[in-house]
């Protein structure tokens, strides 16, 4: 690697070094650490901080704003700066606030979620600013701060682009991306561009009881019943179904599956629940795709091991499906754990995302992934895990998830786990995909004054004004 190769991949190497880790429980969250991040990122990208117009939202996010020839089709480009913690009993390879550079790929938490993004997003502005570019079309950076605890920081943005009267003509986020080994029997790389994102929603499971000794045990007690009702709900999933976007998903792999499957996946609309339990049986990704999904994520009981525990919990966290709606996982839950003692509490509410337009506006976005990529089928999904961009569904409706590197499945399952990695050539690969994504913007429709629309200039920008 030389010149704009190393400094590039620097800049994601000391983003990766410092643990901005999110929190929901806020007095665990240090601010200093992303003050320094914030730090590193004026040192990274100096002419960005120069000549465009930051706003702080909440705590830490940030919104600039690059004002360009007309604002009729601004864009809004999105990433996260927070990173989820690291289990220290994990058996990472290299270490996880480390980016060290091994075997051709950068290894750290947030390589892959989101850093990578950050970076390559504001590598391809400086070189932009660098070259004297004036972008097309106003373009919005924002980076969250909170994302990975669905914090309110993406919300503070989205208010203080409607106080602007912006409505993006496009915001791209995290998602999709060219995926590696997705689908069985697909040889080919899909580069897979979310349109919509399920719901995240977290229900608690409580059980309570007298306690005790250990010694005098008592039949069906909480920590029986919470464990009877947890079966219940890993034994009875809710329905598998196919949404529209999944069928398109399918008719687009079908030319690259094997041929006896290809007759029936070109039929995926006539032939939705057959392919709906294939894509349960062809592994985990696939099967998130075609169901609401339950995960028991945390428990807790007695607080030793000869006490029977007087309470017991447990953490459930949904995915839900477009189509369905909180109010049916909860009466799916009522039902298939049948027991008027296990008390289900909704923690956290969150319905499926509204789905997106496919029309020319998804078509520039996949466009230039063929351009840079075109080796990758290319076709919209459900995304299954959340992103801030959920948020700017009020006020956009192309709203596209697709972050532009190469992903193998091992890497795609290193993502919140350990031995998270990005590689190095698909971390520069994906610079050149966004640079040339901001160099396409379309042009004005009709220039006014000085370049800009006449009729389409939504006022300007606040210097960097503390927070919102």
């Amino acid at each position: 690697m030389t010149g704009g190769t190393d400094r590039a991949v620097a800049k994601l190497q000391a983003l990766v070094r410092i643990p901005s880790v999110s929190d929901r429980d806020t007095s665990r969250v240090e601010a200093a650490v992303f003050d320094r991040l914030h730090a590193e990122l004026r040192t990274s990208f100096p002419l960005l901080h120069e000549r465009l117009e930051l706003t702080r939202v909440y705590t830490h996010g940030l919104l600039f704003r690059w004002p360009g020839r007309a604002a009729d089709k601004p864009v809004v480009l999105m990433a996260h700066l927070d990173v989820v913690p690291v289990d220290d009993s994990a058996p990472w390879q290299h270490p996880a606030f480390g980016a060290e550079i091994v075997d051709g790929a950068i290894w750290g938490r947030g390589t892959l979620d989101d850093k990578g993004c950050v970076a390559a997003i504001c590598e391809a502005v400086e070189r932009l600013l660098e070259g004297g570019h004036l972008p097309a079309q106003d373009v919005w950076l924002s980076f969250g701060c909170d994302e990975e605890i669905s914090g309110p920081a993406a919300v503070a943005a989205v208010d203080e682009l409607v106080r602007r009267g912006v409505r993006p003509w496009l915001v791209l986020d995290e998602g999709g991306a060219v995926a590696h080994d997705a689908f069985p029997g697909v040889k080919r790389a899909v580069a897979a561009i979310g349109v919509a994102e399920k719901g995240t929603t977290s229900v608690e499971l409580r059980v309570e009881g007298p306690g005790g000794h250990s010694s005098t045990p008592a039949r069906n007690g909480p920590t029986v019943r919470l464990a009877r009702a947890i079966l219940r709900i890993d034994r009875s999933p809710m329905p598998a179904r196919l949404p529209d976007t999944t069928v398109e998903l399918m008719r687009r792999l079908a030319p690259y599956l094997p041929l006896p499957l290809r007759p029936l996946v070109r039929r995926a609309d006539r032939a939705r629940p057959l392919l709906a339990r294939a894509m349960i049986s062809a592994g985990a990704e696939a099967a998130a795709m075609a169901r609401t999904t339950f995960a028991v994520t945390t428990l807790d009981g007695s607080p030793a091991l000869n006490v029977i525990a007087s309470s017991a919990t447990a953490g459930v966290n949904v995915r839900v499906m477009p189509g369905d709606t909180v109010d049916d996982v909860l009466a799916h839950l009522r039902t298939v754990v049948d027991d008027p003692e296990v008390r289900i509490r909704v923690v956290e509410r969150g319905e499926a995302s509204p789905v997106s337009v496919v029309d020319e506006v998804f078509d520039v976005v996949a466009d230039l992934v063929a351009t840079h990529f075109p080796d990758a089928v290319i076709a919209p999904y459900v995304q299954t895990g959340a992103t801030d961009s959920r948020h700017f569904t009020r006020i956009c409706e192309h709203v596209y998830r697709f972050a532009p590197f190469r992903m193998t499945a091992a890497q795609r399952r290193a993502i919140h786990s350990y031995d998270e990695h990005l590689d190095v050539a698909a971390f520069l690969a994906g610079i050149d995909w966004y640079q040339a994504l901001i160099e396409g913007l379309p042009m004005p429709e009709s220039p006014g004054p000085h370049g800009r629309m006449a009729h389409g200039h939504l006022g300007d920008a606040r210097p960097e004004s503390g927070h919102t």
